[in-house]
């Protein structure tokens, strides 16, 4: 009965494997899951996701699995009139109180007390010691104090250590179009290392040790071997300035990490389009690079990455003097031309959202030059990205 959940996962590219899936049914089979909703929920979400990204995919998508099946109810408990529970006074509790509060006994004898109140109680209560209510120092209830309790709606306001919360669950988006920090940044950026070996033997070869020391009839025989090295060069081209400008946290953090994870990196900045000169220092632009002095000294071993909203008027791609800053001699779309015949790992960087690219002009401009290679910032965009840079072949769509 659980091959068309099996098959809703797989519709919706999350990676779960028909392995997974007859695991799945053998745990069901020795009542490891139970037999409500939730303990499904937890079997199926151990046995088939993999990684964190894809939880909040999985939770959308079981939710729509079990759609129109009711929650199991726990036998013996009505409803708590949502009346009960509105507003709150936060008692000022001296530490002589909070110290007189003792606790019930346990989750047994907090169940077998609500059970009891649900049935005598009549009508909303604040305040207090015994009843479902608020603001008080009974164990049901909200916004009040207790070592030990149940919070039946709402958010926490009290000591924060309800021993179950009767209200729905609120899971973190985790999946991977999330926006990115400096961490998960370092980690996709580390995809693109390529690592050779090079420099003196000091670093133990185990492979090498064993094959000689066979060969020796168990004579050891040790073997050295150079460390690796990455040896990934990057290329960063930065668009700074005008509507880049909201966008300054998220590229500090993309730089931050390219630092880190890669020992050659160089980097320039530019203003909406590449034209005949670079710069370095934001707070030194009239100090600049010629272009053509970058593209001869770093050669087509370097892996290009420029990172840009691609959002501007489509003459300063197109046309010569369509700079909004001065008068180019020849066009933008020149400059990135030459770039794409000099580099053939190359990629762009938009931390824009996908699906607003396809209403502005130069961003279709900007894509159509680099062959569909252009990437979100976010951690899938940046991981394809860096699979880009190693394939040419690998392309993201946007559509």
């Amino acid at each position: 009965m659980f091959l068309d959940f099996f098959l809703l996962l797989r519709q919706h590219a999350l990676p779960v494997t028909l392995p997974e899936y007859l695991t799945l049914l053998e745990a069901l089979k020795s009542d490891a899951g139970g037999v409500s909703v939730d303990a499904f929920y937890y079997l199926s979400k151990t046995t088939l996701i993999k990684h964190e990204q894809h939880l909040d995919l999985f939770d959308r998508l079981f939710g729509e699995y079990i759609a129109g099946i009711p929650s199991k109810p726990v036998p013996g408990l009505t409803e708590v009139p949502p009346d009960w529970l509105e507003n709150a006074l936060l008692n000022d509790l001296s530490e002589e109180e909070k110290a007189a509060i003792l606790a019930m006994g346990g989750l047994d004898a907090l169940w077998d007390r609500l059970r009891v109140l649900l049935e005598q109680q009549e009508k909303r209560h604040e305040g207090g010691s015994r009843w479902i209510g608020t603001g008080g120092t009974s164990p049901f209830g909200a916004m009040g104090y207790n070592p030990e309790g149940f919070r039946m709606s709402g958010e926490a306001k009290g000591n924060h250590i309800a021993v179950k919360i009767w209200e729905q669950r609120d899971y973190r988006n985790l999946d991977d179009d999330l926006e990115l920090n400096t961490r998960n940044m370092k980690m996709a950026l580390r995809r693109l290392r390529i690592l050779t070996r090079e420099g003196q033997d000091d670093e133990l070869d185990i492979d090498g040790t064993i094959e000689e020391t066979s060969r020796n009839g168990g004579l050891l025989d040790i073997q050295m071997q150079p460390s690796r090295q990455n040896r990934v060069k990057v290329l960063m081209l930065l668009d700074v300035g005008g509507s880049m400008d909201e966008y300054i946290d998220l590229c500090s953090q993309l730089f931050s990490a390219a630092r880190y994870q890669f020992k050659r990196l160089e980097f320039f900045y530019f203003h909406n389009c590449v034209y005949e000169t670079l710069w370095r220092d934001n707070t030194r632009r009239h100090d600049r690079v010629p272009t053509w002095e970058v593209l001869h000294k770093y050669n087509k071993e370097y892996k290009v990455i420029f990172v840009g909203d691609a959002s501007m008027a489509p003459y300063e791609i197109t046309t010569a003097k369509g700079s909004i800053e001065h008068y180019n001699e020849e066009a933008g779309i020149v400059w990135l031309n030459r770039f794409k015949q000099q580099y053939p790992h190359l990629v762009w960087l938009n931390p824009t959202v996908p699906g607003y690219w396809k209403y502005t002009s130069s961003t279709g401009l900007i894509r159509d030059w680099c062959d569909e290679r252009m990437f979100p910032l976010t951690l899938n965009g940046l991981t394809q990205a860096m699979k880009c840079l190693k394939n040419p072949k690998v392309r993201y769509s946007a559509d």
